[in-house]
């Protein structure tokens, strides 16, 4: 019977036993399934803090940041002792013994939270504020902070502590939009982290405990009473004398905040649409581009460069571009100066002849970053001031002509494309040097009809002419006639041809550089050969010939060289004046966004006149 008893107890505890080792087996597969994503999750040798990219001018002034607050890497050289003694001892006194949390400090917390009916204490320490600020929220919830407990207990596995504390110090909020005591540094006192006196450093050390109560700003005197009990609690651990305490106590707090205006918005938002074509460039997504056949493909690649241009810019990069100050200012004043009608806006494109770089550039008579920058935005019909790209350069560059060589410039009709001079006048047979200084149409497309369609625009290839393409190869192309257009940014930088018959694409950027110095990016510096020797020259004389005493004449000014070509489109809808000094190129388009009949103030000559104040 015992017997029996026996091997029924046994039989019953057999699915028990199962039961137990299942469940056993499940934890320890939940665990195990746990740690892995705990691992996969917590990659800290992946993390980089998130820093500020800066903008700057020709001079190394700033002049634009990445974004409205400030975000800067220390590294652990850099952090000053003391700064870390008074973190340390002041935020988490117990850091360099514990595994991540202080179980002391959990279970006082725990206890006060107990009084409330609601969590007013965490306990937490400097690894477990480094855990939430990388990969949780600020919410005040049991299930958080037990989650947080996981993080830091694996922070610690990974990372030493000098590491922790520097990536914490790098990370923590300092109020008004300032991350990390770097950043802070700069802000508040527009000092480097060495600079500072440690009366300085304790007086930024009593802000993250409290960013918004201690904030300088605002509550000043409250910061300087918190700075004092750092400093008093440095006595305390023995790291400084009572008279050292008190002469860090008597030093005057000089705030000087670091201001963020964004000083030229038309420029800097164009650098920033430059930095992303030159990472397009530079890392291969320009070529992807280019390849891709499906919308899908592109839309893809698209996504993927916006990702990366984000990841490049949270990175911290210093933005090196050619902006001269000056002629920015006086270009935007140019601009609005001379366009006082109603809904005409105006934009214009300045190089510098020696470096073919961008040293300014107006996107509208009152621009606002992030509006439609006309300058390069705007695809606008270019009229005649396409044909010394179009029409004469590849003429002259096929046949070598003398400019007193005669072309008809009576009426011409070609299937149902007929043509007309300005104003419908005929003048029969003029040299080319008079076709180009009245700008006439019918001349125009005669010689490009000798040197071929298909030629012609082979030469305007070489230009960085986005909306230009083989629909646009017809006759009346001659005379400014294209389906979409060309911007001003493209037209004017083509023209820098003129200089000296080579060609590099125009840029406003000269490097990207980490904040060591580093070069990350930068834009090639060949040539492209487009215009001959003679060609040049002859092109530089009748663009100086139209500046005195054709279309031009209007924006002349007495310089060592000057040379201009106007255009005006259909019903008026555009005015362009393009053209060289022996210094700069510069282009400037008048019109409205939508495009609408100006011929009541095609006398006034804006147009030119921006251009004359750009130039003077």
């Amino acid at each position: 019977m015992r017997m029996t008893m026996g091997f029924m107890g046994v039989f019953l505890l057999i699915p028990l036993c199962i039961f137990f080792w299942l469940q056993t087996n499940k934890e320890i597969q939940a665990q195990s399934d746990f740690q892995r994503a705990l691992d996969e999750k917590v990659q800290l040798d992946e993390q980089t803090v998130q820093q500020t990219s800066f903008i700057y001018d020709r001079n190394g002034a700033q002049i634009s940041k990445s974004e409205p607050g400030m975000r800067m890497h220390a590294t652990s050289e850099e952090l000053p002792q003391f700064l870390k003694d008074v973190t340390v001892y002041s935020e988490d006194r117990n850091f360099y013994d514990h595994i991540g949390f202080d179980a002391g400090a959990i279970i006082r917390a725990v206890v006060k939270n107990l009084v409330f009916t609601h969590i007013e204490q965490g306990g937490s320490t400097i690894t477990q504020q480094l855990a939430r600020n990388l990969y949780l929220t600020q919410e005040k919830t049991y299930n958080r902070k037990m989650t947080e407990l996981f993080y830091a207990s694996e922070i610690e596995s990974q990372w030493s502590k000098d590491e922790i504390l520097t990536a914490y110090l790098n990370i923590i909020y300092y109020n008004n939009g300032v991350y990390g005591i770097k950043a802070a540094s700069k802000y508040y006192f527009q000092k480097d982290l060495s600079e500072l006196t440690k009366a300085e450093l304790a007086f930024l050390a009593a802000i993250p405990n409290n960013p918004r109560k201690y904030d300088p700003l605002s509550n000043f005197d409250q910061a300087k009473e918190r700075q004092e009990r750092l400093i008093d609690l440095m006595v305390t651990e023995q790291k400084i004398t009572a008279e050292e305490a008190a002469a860090f106590k008597a030093e005057p707090i000089k705030i000087s905040v670091t201001e963020s205006n964004d000083l030229h918005p038309d420029y800097t938002f164009y650098v920033e649409y430059e930095l992303r074509q030159l990472i397009a460039y530079q890392e291969g997504f320009k070529e992807q581009l280019n390849k891709a056949k499906k919308t899908s493909e592109k839309a893809s690649i698209e996504a993927r460069l916006d990702e990366r241009v984000q990841q490049v810019l949270k990175s911290g990069v210093n933005i090196h571009t050619a902006l001269d100050p000056a002629m920015q200012n006086q270009t935007v004043a140019a601009v609005k100066a001379n366009l006082p009608y109603d809904g005409v806006e105006g934009a214009a494109v300045v190089i510098e002849n020696q470096t073919r770089e961008i040293v300014s550039l107006s996107g509208g008579k009152n621009y606002q970053k992030y509006n439609f920058n006309r300058a390069y935005q705007a695809v606008r019909q270019p009229g005649s001031a396409i044909k010394p790209l179009l029409v004469y350069g590849p003429y002259i560059e096929t046949f070598q002509p003398y400019l007193t060589q005669t072309v008809n410039s009576d009426a011409y009709c070609f299937q149902n494309y007929c043509p007309e001079n300005y104003g419908g006048v005929e003048y029969g047979d003029v040299s080319i040097s008079r076709a180009f200084l009245l700008s006439l149409n019918t001349p125009a497309i005669r010689m490009m009809e000798e040197t071929g369609v298909e030629q012609s625009f082979a030469y305007l290839s070489a230009f960085d002419f986005n909306q230009v393409g083989p629909s646009d190869q017809t006759l009346a192309a001659a005379a400014g006639g294209f389906t979409y257009g060309v911007s001003p940014l493209e037209l004017t930088d083509a023209y820098t041809s003129f200089i000296d018959g080579n060609y590099r694409q125009a840029h406003a950027i000269r490097k990207v550089t980490d904040f060591q110095g580093n070069v990350l990016y930068e834009w090639p510096k060949d040539y492209i050969p487009v215009w001959s020797g003679q060609t040049t020259a002859k092109m530089r004389e009748l663009l100086a010939t139209a500046a005195r005493s054709g279309t031009g004449s209007p924006a002349y000014l007495e310089k060592p060289y000057i040379g201009i070509k106007t255009g005006t489109t259909n019903e008026y809808f555009d005015y362009w004046t393009v053209g060289l000094t022996n210094e700069y190129t510069s282009g400037v388009w008048v019109g409205h966004d939508l495009p609408k009949n100006m011929q009541s103030i095609e006398l006034d000559r804006p147009a030119h006149l921006i251009w004359k104040d750009i130039n003077r």
